[in-house]
């Protein structure tokens, strides 16, 4: 009797050995499945539901179906249009910005020289250390009054005269906010940049070499052509961050008000929450087809 006809076998009752495993592979996962259909699939089909509600404080009231009442008001709105404009400029400049400095510090330590270890050890600091300790230096650091970083570009460098508050400031605050997560977030990319550069082979660049290719051309054609994978994945994952990012504003300034904190404020300020369930809605759906639009055409999955 051949394998393949004993395994189909009813072997302890009615189930094959091979119904047994496919049993048994399901047990496996179901926890898994459960839990994550109780902390991601339930809250967004429920927010769904609450976007098209308005949602009474009261708790013992149901909420009132109001269909595409909210969506109608968020599109009518300047608020969400320049909040959504906020949120685009910061993801985008932030996520450029730290992938460029992981790139850069990532290839100045990809050598060998002495207390190479400890440097990239320090590397690492600004994305180790707590996010509320690091918000409280730099917003000590950018105090108009007695901050370092204010001295030094008025008084030495003459950048701008006068005491300018560089985070309560509406035209410096996006872009303060935006050096603040660029300085924390690129040692991620640094890591993950630099593992893939050690696993270039050096023959490469000795090749190139021989055949006179410059050091701009070794570049280009060799050291970006073998993170391109590694930076567009450093890039999306950074984005699908920053497009969410609530804590490290929140801390910093209020002067920046980009989706996610518009919908805090809608929530727990003006107490809508039908209203804001519909801003994380479209904040929610906007993420998803920038996702499927860049691995399809940038990682080419």
């Amino acid at each position: 009797m051949s394998l393949a006809n004993r395994t189909k076998l009813s072997l302890d009752g009615d189930y094959t050995v091979e119904q047994k495993e496919a049993i048994l592979g399901y047990l496996l996962i179901a926890p898994a499945l459960l839990l994550v259909a109780a902390v991601i699939v339930y809250p967004v089909l429920y927010n769904v539901y609450l976007s098209f509600t308005n949602v009474p404080l009261s708790p013992d009231a149901s909420p009132t179906w109001v269909g595409l009442e909210h969506y109608r008001t968020l599109l009518s709105s300047g608020e969400f249009w320049a909040a959504l404009k906020t949120t685009v400029i910061f993801t985008l400049f932030s996520d450029v910005l730290a992938t460029a400095g992981g790139l850069g510090v990532a290839i100045l330590f990809n050598r060998k020289f002495r207390g190479r270890r400890l440097v990239r050890g320090l590397m690492l600091l600004p994305y180790v250390a707590p996010l509320i300790a690091v918000a409280y230096v730099w917003q000590w650091l950018l105090d108009p009054l007695y901050g370092m970083v204010p001295y030094f570009l008025s008084n030495v460098l003459g950048i701008y005269s006068g005491n300018i508050d560089l985070l309560n400031n509406g035209k410096t605050a996006l872009w303060t906010v935006i050096a603040f997560d660029a300085w924390r977030y690129f040692p991620f990319a640094f890591l993950m940049i630099i593992a893939r550069l050690q696993a270039i082979p050096s023959d490469m660049y000795e090749a190139a070499k021989i055949d006179g290719a410059g050091r701009i051309a070794r570049f280009k054609d060799i050291t970006l052509a073998e993170l391109k994978y590694v930076l567009a994945t450093v890039f999306l994952l950074r984005w699908i961050w920053n497009f969410n990012k609530f804590a490290d504003i929140w801390l910093l300034t209020k002067k920046v008000n980009t989706l996610s904190l518009y919908a805090y404020q809608t929530a727990f300020a003006n107490y809508n929450h039908g209203q804001a369930a519909s801003i994380a809605m479209v904040l929610f759906v906007a993420l998803m087809l920038f996702v499927l639009m860049y691995v399809s055409w940038i990682l080419e999955w």
